[in-house]
């Protein structure tokens, strides 16, 4: 079995490629490594591998792991899943940034309890599918959400995050996160949270800026 820093080896190795065949530099993207459900002890392995951004999807999951992990200095955690209103204290203060970002309550919420700290950095969530199993604002709601939530004194509206409908074409691949990358644009946002395991690479081909990976280092889901 490849240990957690070989296969961050070949990851970041991927995403080095990838940048190069976009004529970007490897350093205009971030690698989140997706530890949800994932014990500490591996989060320790990729952090003595060198990574420093972690993603979350539950969120007092990352609560408990940022307090087991917190002598690990300049680990940066990434929330990367829905939040209810109740679940935002648990996040609010340890988040690096949040990248699911789709309701004006929670958006309040963040706003009220990072008082007295930085602004979090937000990327707003996008439903480009249509589908009803996924989370996000469909496009034609982001121009009035925007203004609401670019009021809120404590929040950063950065960009954007979509998961595109799944596909194996990698013309439709590209396709839906050259949408995103549009759309974005057409806000006058520069930053783009798209691209898992199975199409980082052409994320990044479109203009990604952080890319979330889980699988491609620490493994299958249990």
């Amino acid at each position: 079995m490849s240990s957690v820093a070989d296969n961050l080896a070949r990851v970041r190795e991927r995403v080095a490629k990838a940048c190069a065949s976009a004529g970007r530099p490897e350093s205009s993207v971030t690698l989140v490594a997706v530890s949800k459900l994932k014990p500490a002890a591996l989060i320790r392995e990729a952090y003595a591998a060198g990574q420093r951004d972690f993603g979350e999807n539950y969120a007092q999951e990352l609560r408990d792991k940022a307090e087991e992990l917190k002598d690990l200095d300049g680990l940066r955690w990434h929330a990367i899943g829905s939040l209810q209103t109740n679940k935002v204290k648990y996040v609010a203060r340890v988040a690096h940034a949040f990248h699911a970002l789709e309701r004006l309550d929670v958006a309040r919420e963040l706003s009220k309890r990072r008082e007295g700290t930085a602004p979090l950095p937000c990327y707003v969530e996008l439903n480009l599918g249509g589908e009803d199993t996924k989370h996000g604002l469909t496009p034609d709601a982001l121009a009035s959400f925007l203004s609401q939530v670019r009021e809120l004194p404590n929040l950063q509206v950065v960009g954007l995050m979509a998961l595109p409908p799944p596909t194996d074409d990698v013309a439709r691949m590209r396709e839906g996160f050259a949408r995103l990358r549009e759309l974005a644009r057409s806000h006058a946002l520069t930053a783009l949270s798209m691209g898992t395991t199975h199409d980082f690479e052409q994320a990044i081909l479109e203009g990604a800026t952080v890319v979330r990976v889980g699988t491609a280092i620490f493994g299958e889901r249990a």
